[in-house]
């Protein structure tokens, strides 16, 4: 063993040499691969230029760099053709003047191709730990597709950095595959956290709603991706299958948040292929067998993001369309990013069981809406609309998934920034994808009203305001009622509720009239159970109240509840009190009226009663009781 261990550190002593050296094992016309991110290997990158005065037509790629890339100056094309797999901030002028070029590609097919050779990578520039005992150096920060480039690599050039964390997963590779070795002694490049501003932070609640307990998440980094993370801080057992982290991921790790019991592949392990971040997280990661670092063929493998039940990936976009289409590369007809790993995250969570596929983005961008009529020319598809499912802005949540185009316009309509919403709405009826008498609002949709609650069977229901893209399932709880339902609702027999009658019943500004839902989900498609509704009389101050419950959830505590919760919101908006008729015959409703605490004045024409409720008549322990219920 000794034997062993006295030759590789000979070795590793012969393979010692300075970057000159280096860089002159380089042939011309090769094409070069540097390590991707935090693990960039800088000083072999500048001696590219400042030592490769032999080179010509050698062609560079990358993941992703962090570093200046002074390869794509101008200047340096005798010498070097960039191609990007993902194009950064340092290459994107070089990509746009067309002195670099990009390719597009699915991130976890990128290792296949360089295997493969279809991609071929003759030189591989990366930077490694130290060696251990055995002689093997860990990749560090950085395996994504650096893994299959030094497996297919006919020259291996690494930086030997003490600062590179030792990680664990498939990170080590043997000093026998290593031709030359530059010892180098600097900091990894971090990257700090952005505090989190108000819009980020909205929609962030709005993401982490979607996220239940014993989750598998996916995100990127920056700052809604923070601010996610931020906001799962009382989240219990989460886990974390991602290609890339930073330092929210181990914050909840500390925390006791992140513990991946409930994962169903590598249970207890956080996976992911890169990291950036701060010195901390690099710290944190040296030696830790809870992170598992994996190349990108397997960690971004849809068929393993999927193997992972309750799978959350959370992505972000440049634009979304009112079909569903996702511009996430390009910007202003300009490649701005990459492919990356959306598609094969956003693939992977639509195939997990209980997963959910999130696209989350600001509404607004330097002042025009990011949800657009069409995409603009030039503007690339990453995630087409038969993918996506949840889109997500600061202004609330909209569900996709089996939505036709109408249905689809109208929830992407509802989550747009106010101030472009009758656009929307107007270019949206030019295009016939919604009714020419398709009303919008361009209130704000009160979140903070909706209530998750139990009824007295123990079943949870949730409270919650109506919105216009809830016509077309009221109108489903409508055809669903009893003649004799509908007659106590409408005072008459109806058997016909047209699209024109039912977005009158969702359509509320929040203020004067309010309508509220009970609704409850089977894990697929949400359900409306119940709904009230009222109307505020701006002379009198007083707000008309009806309600409507399915009959199969009759006699379940449905109208108290609703009763209850149109109480709290009508007083805290200022209004004086309710009116209501009631067939004299419907006494299920007229015990919710008699129960609710507050006064009952009531009036008999014919078979009606003309109920007043005054919530100025109540004294303060009766309003107490009436807010508690």
């Amino acid at each position: 063993m000794s034997g062993v261990m006295l030759n590789w550190k000979q070795a590793y002593a012969s393979k010692i040499t300075t970057v000159e050296q280096a860089i002159k094992l380089i042939p011309r016309g090769r094409r070069i691969l540097i390590g991707s991110g935090a693990a960039e290997p800088h000083e072999l990158v500048e001696g590219l230029v400042e030592c490769g005065g032999h080179l010509a037509d050698n062609d560079i790629v990358h993941l992703m760099t962090l570093g200046p890339a002074p390869y794509v100056q101008p200047g340096m094309e005798h010498r070097f053709r960039h191609t990007a797999f993902f194009i950064g901030h340092n290459v994107r002028a070089a990509v746009a003047e067309g002195r670099a070029d990009f390719m597009p590609v699915f991130l976890s097919e990128i290792p296949a191709l360089i295997r493969s050779r279809r991609v071929r990578i003759d030189v591989a520039m990366v930077q490694v730990s130290p060696p251990d005992r055995h002689g093997y150096v860990s990749l560090g920060v950085s395996v994504d597709i650096v893994r299959a480039a030094v497996e297919a690599a006919d020259l291996i050039l690494a930086e030997v950095n003490p600062k590179t964390p030792r990680t664990h997963g498939d990170s080590f590779i043997h000093l026998d595959r290593i031709d030359a070795l530059v010892p180098v002694d600097y900091g990894l490049p971090e990257l700090p956290s952005k505090p989190a501003d108000e819009v980020s932070t909205e929609i962030a609640r709005h993401v982490a709603s979607l996220i239940p307990n014993g989750a598998t998440l996916q995100l990127g980094i920056g700052k809604i991706p923070d601010a996610v993370l931020a906001a799962l801080s009382n989240h219990k057992d989460l886990g974390v299958h991602s290609e890339m982290f930073s330092d929210g991921v181990m914050n909840l790790v500390e925390a006791g948040v992140i513990t991946g019991r409930k994962k169903t592949l590598l249970p207890g392990k956080v996976v992911t292929s890169f990291l950036m971040g701060s010195r901390k997280l690099y710290e944190w990661v040296d030696d830790n067998p809870v992170v598992e670092m994996r190349p990108s063929n397997f960690t971004n493998d849809p068929f393993n993001v999927a193997r992972n039940e309750g799978m959350v990936a959370v992505n972000s976009a440049l634009a979304v369309d009112l079909t569903g289409q996702v511009a996430a590369d390009t910007l202003m007809g300009n490649f701005f990013s990459g492919i990356g790993g959306q598609v094969d995250f956003i693939r992977g969570a639509a195939r997990s069981h209980g997963g959910k596929p999130i696209i989350a983005l600001p509404s607004t961008a330097k002042g025009a809406s990011r949800i657009l009529p069409v995409l603009e020319e030039g503007a690339g598809v990453v995630t087409s609309r038969g993918d996506v499912r949840y889109v997500v802005t600061e202004f609330g949540v909209a569900d996709l998934w089996g939505k036709n185009i109408r249905q689809r316009t109208l929830a992407l309509i509802e989550i747009a920034h106010p101030d472009f919403r009758a656009e929307l709405l107007n270019a949206a009826k030019a295009r016939r994808y919604v009714f020419a008498d398709q009303i919008t609002s361009e209130n704000l949709y009160p979140w903070e009203e909706t209530r998750t609650t139990q009824l007295r069977t123990g079943q949870t229901v949730e409270l919650r305001p109506a919105r216009l893209s809830d016509e077309e399932a009221l109108q489903d709880l409508f055809y669903r009622l009893s003649d004799d339902s509908t007659y106590r609702r409408f005072m008459a027999y109806k058997n016909v509720h047209p699209h024109s009658e039912m977005q009158k019943l969702v359509d509320s500004d929040y203020e004067h009239n309010m309508a509220l839902l009970a609704t409850r989900s089977d894990g697929s498609e949400e359900q409306i159970l119940a709904m009230a509704r009222y109307d505020v009389d701006p002379g009198t101050r007083l707000a008309d109240i009806a309600f409507v419950v399915q009959d199969e959830w009759q006699g379940h505590g449905l109208g108290t509840l609703l009763m209850r919760r149109m109480s709290e919101i009508a007083q805290a908006r200022g209004v004086s009190g309710f009116t209501a008729d009631v067939l004299d015959s419907n006494k299920p409703m007229l015990m919710v009226f008699h129960k609710s605490g507050l006064h009952v004045r009531s009036e008999t024409e014919d078979s009606t009663r003309h109920l007043t409720l005054l919530f100025d008549a109540l004294d303060k322990e009766d309003k107490s009781r009436v807010r508690s219920g």
